[in-house]
């Protein structure tokens, strides 16, 4: 239960520091040790360790300052305080600022063990709840719409913030992925600390090494200072990896050596050097299909896929439209000195039937258009249309379009020559079946044009394949 867990132990007396270190070590837990508490404070700040061992009876400052401290830097780790007989009110008193129980010396290595344990479960069972329970904010981080699939992210976003574990972002361009990195950085332990984003498509794949663990002087041609690599500048914090999948594959090696170890070797050092990173990376790409096409290690995408999220593009969360156009038109007409104020009934429907493949950026830059290119105190329909790319203008069957086409034509794609109505399965799939033809079995491409994510075409061919 303790593997791999940081436990930060403050105790001056060298002779039982060394004899819990032995009791933790044997479980496999990793002991960081100070004996003074101000370098504790900046430890406990720095790690976010799972617990803390705290004496109250320190050469410096005592561990009641220590609580207070801790409790007004917003750490909430657990503390687990060490005393002696003749102190037991001292402990109440620690419990009274925050502490979550107490040892009393002379105490087994059982006893410690079990103590540590109840705390970090105790504490985790909490964060699980307050994930659970916590009221959604109507504007979550830099987040516009409440629309089910965003309570999933953002429920997703607050239950994962407080783990240390690596987070996998997929989504396709323009649905926020960046966002939703920094907000996970936000909720985090570690919010005090840097937000290093790496966009690895952007950067040259022979500099990419030297971004990410820096290099020495002289280490290769150009280098004509030291570097500090993204690893160091995120040290303590939150390293955004956006579009994984381009990195080299050797690099990819490097990385995934880095985040198993926690170390790493700057270019032209044989020094290797810590990093207590939090990893979260994303990717335009299925990582299924990354795989598959060689631009992803398999190894790779499982060490950082603990916790996978997925942006849904804007065409599912069609009820998030009209909050994220009035936000950007309001910004928009702030900056042009515009007197925009709304949108009428026309412009609305145009964006919520529009099947936006460029997603949220897509419609941020159609309202700036808009405003750039128009006067006026209402965004009308010819204003949209214009702005808009025709050739994804229309949904097929969306919205209550296909409703009303049945209603008005007494016609639709389910219905056969008799009368009878097809089953939907099998209309999806001659629909699935005729746009990869047309794609010239393309699956992602496909995919693109029914509006779906390539993993949902992939998945429905899979079942076709088992049934048959």
């Amino acid at each position: 239960m303790l593997v791999g867990r940081e436990i930060l132990l403050i105790e001056d007396n060298d002779r039982l520091a060394a004899l819990y270190e032995t009791h933790l070590s044997d479980e496999e837990a990793v002991v960081h040790r100070t004996s003074n508490g101000m370098t504790g404070l900046a430890m406990a700040n720095k790690l976010i360790p799972s617990v803390i061992l705290l004496d109250i009876q320190l050469p410096d400052i005592d561990g009641f300052e220590v609580l207070r401290r801790l409790k007004r830097a917003g750490n909430l780790c657990p503390v687990v305080v060490i005393t002696s007989h003749g102190s037991v009110n001292w402990a109440v008193e620690a419990m009274r600022l925050g502490a979550y129980d107490f040892l009393v010396k002379p105490f087994d290595g059982q006893r410690l063990l079990v103590t540590v344990k109840n705390a970090i479960e105790h504490h985790e069972l909490e964060e699980i709840v307050q994930s659970v329970t916590r009221p959604i904010p109507d504007e979550f981080h830099d987040f516009v719409g409440n629309s089910s699939p965003m309570q999933t992210v953002y429920r997703t976003i607050v239950a994962a913030a407080a783990s240390k574990a690596s987070v996998f972002i997929t989504g396709e361009s323009g649905t926020g992925k960046e966002l939703c990195a920094h907000a996970i950085h936000e909720e985090s332990p570690r919010r005090r600390e840097p937000f290093i984003p790496l966009n690895c498509g952007a950067i040259p794949r022979e500099l990419m090494e030297a971004e990410i663990f820096g290099h020495r002087k002289g280490a290769f041609t150009g280098a004509i200072m030291d570097r500090i690599g993204a690893a160091e500048l995120a040290n303590g914090g939150t390293l955004f990896l956006d579009e994984i999948g381009e990195m080299d594959k050797d690099l990819q090696t490097k990385l995934l050596r880095f985040i198993q170890t926690g170390t790493y070797t700057r270019i032209g050092e044989s020094t290797e050097r810590q990093g207590n990173v939090r990893f979260v990376c994303a990717t335009n790409r299925e990582p299924i299909q990354a795989i598959q096409d060689g631009h992803l290690r398999e190894d790779l995408f499982y060490r950082l896929n603990v916790i996978p999220i997925r942006m849904p593009p804007l065409r599912d969360r069609i009820e998030d439209i009209e909050p994220i156009s009035m936000r950007f038109l309001g910004h928009f007409s702030e900056e042009e000195s515009k007197r925009f104020k709304r949108f009428d009934a026309d412009a609305l429907k145009m964006m919520q039937d529009y099947i936006w493949p460029g997603n949220v950026r897509e419609l941020q830059n159609v309202v700036r258009n808009v405003v750039v290119l128009n006067e006026g105190d209402v965004v009308t329909g010819p204003m949209i249309s214009a702005a808009l790319n025709p050739g994804f203008a229309k949904r097929p069957y969306s919205y209550g379009r296909l409703v009303a086409s049945a209603e008005q034509d007494n016609d639709f794609p389910g219905k056969q020559p008799d009368g009878a109505i097809r089953p939907l399965s099998l209309v999806e799939r001659d629909a699935i079946e005729a746009a990869i033809d047309q794609c010239d079995g393309n699956i992602p491409q496909a995919a693109s044009a029914l509006g779906v994510a390539p993993s949902t075409l992939y998945r429905k061919i899979q079942s076709w394949r088992d049934a048959s």
